[in-house]
């Protein structure tokens, strides 16, 4: 009986074995199992969120297919943001808002703001590990300087290189009334008159203007003249001074009521935006504007085609007193990343790919099989590329190593040759430049028409900006 009981007991025991070593094996099996499941999973794919002025397609349906390109050129999915219109003031509400955008587009004085306002992440650290952005050949050495702040703090990374803003001529027109390069205010009057009255463009009708401006936008190579810039100048002592309100403006304010009066000035430069600017310029009715650089190469080809003699170049400004030209740098164009930014590490691997050959490429050239083909090594642009110009948000990088597989458009490098020989500076705008910027324009454009007196205008414009506490 004890014998039986026993085995019974061993049998109850083998099965309670065999049944925990089945569990226990089971389990083991499912663990292994999900573990492999686990390592077998994708990786989670990276994103960003980006607020952009000018990066990326250049219609909705051009943007979608940008987002895709850069997907497949470096893994992140990527949604580009792109307001139609006003630019800034979504930026600034949806930085006030909390948004979460990885990257942000900007110019200087947004920089300058929101540096203000503590909302985006200091770089340097991350700048510094970069073999990428750390490379002096990438990204010169010196061109930090322009978007370094106190203590040496760096808050972004250059979207591209900025060229500046000069005068711009028909040298077609120079040459068929046999007119030579301006250096002086003087010669400058007598080039722009010669373009009213000598019927550059032949067609025996009184219907071209000598010079052409979107308002105040940009007359720099003008002033230069009197050795007087745009804007603030901040002394060491932090004093603020707008030199288009003392009296150093004043000549050139006469200068150009001149113009005004005599109908070489086009007589809607006041109220002209840059659009209505460069059709004058396209459409043979002025000699002359004040713009960027890289559209000298621009204007020369959308006119290649229907006017081949058409020649757009970029020229200096008026020499001024000590004998330099004065010209203008455009602001630094920046990626920030916001301090609420979700993907850090992965906004920073795009800014590495921007400024790669592949990155340049796509800035430039735009989307292989949209804006370009590639065979047998030889880069063509489509009909669509041609009419963008190859700029899809830095026409220029700041890449050195960088050289446009489809070459520039012809006057574009030689403009740019005219503001760095030059040494143009960028403008400093600070906070209170919107404000300032009424008035100086307002006294700017009555002086100018000849609706005051240049010496008035800019003693009234002094005055209201002294009053508001504007200049000290």
């Amino acid at each position: 009986m004890l014998n039986r009981k026993a085995g019974m007991i061993a049998a109850v025991a083998l099965s309670t074995s065999l049944l925990v070593t089945a569990c226990s094996t089971k389990t083991g099996t499912e663990s292994q199992a999900s573990s492999l499941s686990e390592t077998s999973k994708p990786a989670k794919q990276e994103t960003l969120r980006i607020l952009s002025g000018v990066v990326g397609g250049k219609t909705p349906e051009e943007n979608t297919l940008f987002e895709k390109e850069v997907e497949r050129l470096t893994g992140i999915k990527v949604t580009i943001e792109k307001p139609a219109a006003d630019y800034d003031k979504k930026l600034y509400a949806a930085i006030a808002a909390g948004e979460k955008y990885d990257l942000i587009y900007m110019g200087k004085g947004n920089m300058d703001v929101l540096v203000g306002q503590g909302a985006l992440t200091q770089l340097n650290d991350k700048i510094k590990a970069s073999k990428v952005l750390s490379d002096p050949k990438v990204i010169p050495t010196k061109e930090w300087d322009m978007i370094t702040y106190d203590g040496g703090k760096i808050y972004s990374v250059f979207n591209k290189s900025e060229g500046g803003t000069l005068p711009t001529v028909r040298q077609d027109w120079m040459d068929k009334l046999k007119l030579q390069q301006p250096k002086t205010l003087d010669d400058f009057y007598q080039v722009l008159k010669a373009f009213k009255e000598k019927d550059p463009d032949g067609n025996g009708k009184d219907d071209t203007y000598g010079l052409s401006t979107a308002g105040l936008y940009d007359i720099q190579g003008f002033m230069s003249a009197a050795a007087v810039k745009y804007k603030y100048v901040i002394d060491a002592n932090g004093k603020r001074t707008i030199p288009y309100a003392t009296e150093a403006a004043v000549p050139i304010f006469e200068w150009f009521a001149k113009l005004y009066k005599e109908g070489i000035l086009d007589p809607n430069f006041a109220t002209n935006d840059s659009g209505k600017m460069r059709e004058l310029f396209l459409t043979n009715r002025v000699g002359m504007v004040t713009y960027w650089d890289a559209w000298v190469g621009l204007f020369n080809n959308m006119k290649k085609t229907d006017d081949p003699k058409f020649v757009a170049k970029a020229i200096p400004g008026a020499v001024g007193p000590d004998g330099k030209i004065m010209l203008r740098r455009g602001d630094p164009s920046v990626w920030g990343i916001p301090v609420n930014a979700e993907h850090v590490d992965t906004a920073m691997k795009f800014l590495e790919f921007w400024q790669s050959e592949k990155g340049n490429i796509l800035s430039t050239l735009g989307i292989e099989g949209t804006d370009y083909t590639v065979k047998d090594g030889k880069y063509t642009l489509t009909p669509d590329g041609v009419s963008h110009g190859m700029d899809h948000g830095a026409p220029f990088p700041n890449n050195t190593n960088f050289k446009n597989p489809i070459g520039t458009l012809p006057g574009a490098i030689e403009g740019r040759q005219v503001i760095f020989d030059n040494n143009a500076t960028i403008e400093n705008s600070t906070k209170d430049w919107p404000n300032a910027e009424k008035i100086v324009t307002n006294y700017a454009f009555q002086a100018m028409m000849g609706k005051m007196p240049a010496a008035d205008a800019v003693k009234k414009m002094h005055d209201e900006l002294k009053a508001v506490n504007l200049i000290d």
